[in-house]
């Protein structure tokens, strides 16, 4: 091996390293996902995902979505999700995939006006007061559209 190569070599693992460090300390450690995958169409049909998240005051809990999808038109898209404390209810909220503030992975073509769109997003940062056993509770909800192919629809919790 050459001197230039070896050079070379050094600087490329030099820089994968650095980007291994800098992307696990920007995305923070998997703590729960909840794997939901599908529609909730109906009250009488809904598919409820939950995971069990041990947190301490002064976390910061990351919610992220991992998502993989295809439709026609229009579409709106909403995790709704409740959180209960120490098995008593906590609080909710709504999160609408597609409003991210970091996204890693985002591929999004439209062809004859189908539009399939894939990507792994950070949705919000929700800070812990109080130490407890977290449970989240979430199902996905989307405008009426008979076009929706859903492959992906992930909740993903990180510290």
């Amino acid at each position: 091996m050459s001197l230039a190569s070896f050079k070379c070599l050094k600087i490329a693992i030099i820089l994968l390293s650095f980007t291994l460090v800098f992307s696990c300390g920007l995305t923070g450690e998997e703590v729960g996902r909840l794997k939901i995958n599908a529609l909730s169409k109906t009250e009488d049909q809904l598919i409820i995902k939950e995971e069990h998240v041990s947190l301490k005051k002064g976390d910061e809990l990351g919610v992220w979505s991992e998502m993989d999808y295809k439709y026609e038109g229009e579409l709106a898209l909403r995790f709704k999700v409740e959180v209960l404390k120490n098995g008593e209810p906590f609080g909710a909220f709504e999160i609408d995939p597609t409003d991210k503030n970091i996204t890693f992975k985002e591929m999004k073509s439209s062809f004859n006006g189908k539009i399939d769109w894939s990507f792994t997003g950070k949705n919000t940062t929700i800070p812990i007061k109080e130490d407890g056993d977290y449970t989240f509770k979430g199902i996905l909800v989307a405008s009426e559209n008979p076009t929706l192919e859903i492959n992906k629809a992930e909740l993903v919790l990180k510290k």
